[in-house]
């Protein structure tokens, strides 16, 4: 059988992801404000790159999985490079939560957590894509036989 995309899988999937969002966005403010030490830097950023995967994945789901991690990645690296101007700070000094958004130094490492958080996403979004789909009847899956045709009879 071959799979298929629906509105339905669409319509659950995106709820799926919003509610992955909301629960990273939790698990992150989580980290921010009650972890301690030099890991809580690196997973904050793991979990922050998993969350624009989220959104992004959310707003456009039938785009390849490839594609969402690309884009996420782009946006993760943009805000990174960001950094580098005196921007981000200014913004924190503006209106504080802004740098929960966009950081106020840049760090190289920074980019490998973004990396890590966004295969992390990517693969239990695969997992969720592949949950999602439907069965059509009488197609291949998985290079097996298409089933034989009946018209009302017992085959063998």
């Amino acid at each position: 059988m071959r799979k298929i995309r629906t509105p339905r899988a669409d319509g659950l999937r995106r709820r799926a992801l919003l509610t992955s969002a909301a629960l990273t966005i939790a698990a992150g403010l989580l980290v921010r404000f009650v972890g301690s030490g030099t890991w809580t830097n690196h997973t904050g950023d793991a979990l922050y790159a998993a969350l624009v995967y989220l959104l992004v994945a959310a707003v456009a789901p039938r785009i390849p999985s490839v594609l969402t991690a690309a884009a996420a990645l782009a946006v993760c690296t943009a805000v990174e490079l960001l950094q580098l101007s005196p921007l981000p700070a200014a913004l924190g000094e503006i209106f504080p939560p802004a740098r929960l958004v966009f950081g106020t130094t840049f760090g190289m490492l920074d980019l490998v957590s973004y990396g890590t958080g966004v295969l992390a996403a990517g693969l239990l979004d695969g997992v969720l894509r592949r949950r999602l789909r439907v069965q059509r009847p009488g197609s291949r899956s998985h290079g097996g036989a298409a089933p034989a045709e009946t018209s009302g009879q017992n085959v063998p």
